[in-house]
């Protein structure tokens, strides 16, 4: 069952912009595609996620640290872009996904989206990216020289 922690670490409660380690050797490699990626890495960035953005730029995405490996729960609260949510172990490799996630005004009404498994990384692309890409799980994340080393 996903706890409430990672209830809030949720894909959309972002109050504005940026989180930390937007820099350029923050990227992210999947199925031979590179992402530019800001870095949600404590409580407070992984609560504002994307939350109020009107656009993702192409080629981004928001990559979420967890320091624990276990069962994530995301939600769209107060998110306005439809999204691809997906959910990595501790090897970076792909556990679940929850595509083409629908932006939700409803506040804490907002359904969750749970992690088929448990994961450390959950990286989220516009919606349609996990399609385009062609993902199935076991897919494996490469990330840059820009991010730490776990």
């Amino acid at each position: 069952m996903p706890t409430f922690r990672s209830l809030l670490a949720c894909c959309g409660l972002a109050l504005s912009g940026c989180a930390s380690g937007a820099g350029a050797d923050s990227w992210v490699e999947l199925n031979g595609q590179r992402y530019s990626v800001e870095i949600a890495d404590d409580d407070a960035e992984r609560a504002r996620g994307l939350m109020f953005r009107d656009e993702l730029a192409q080629g981004r995405g928001m990559l979420f640290i967890h320091e624990r490996q276990e069962p994530l729960a995301y939600w769209m609260k107060n998110t306005r872009i439809p999204l691809d949510i997906l959910y990595f172990d501790s090897t970076r490799k792909l556990v679940s996904q929850q595509r083409d996630v629908p932006p939700c005004s409803m506040g804490d009404r907002c359904p969750p989206y749970p992690s088929d498994a448990p994961a450390r990384f959950v990286l989220e692309l516009n919606a349609g990216e996990a399609a385009k890409l062609g993902l199935k799980d076991g897919a494996e994340l490469t990330f840059g020289p820009g991010l730490p080393k776990l």
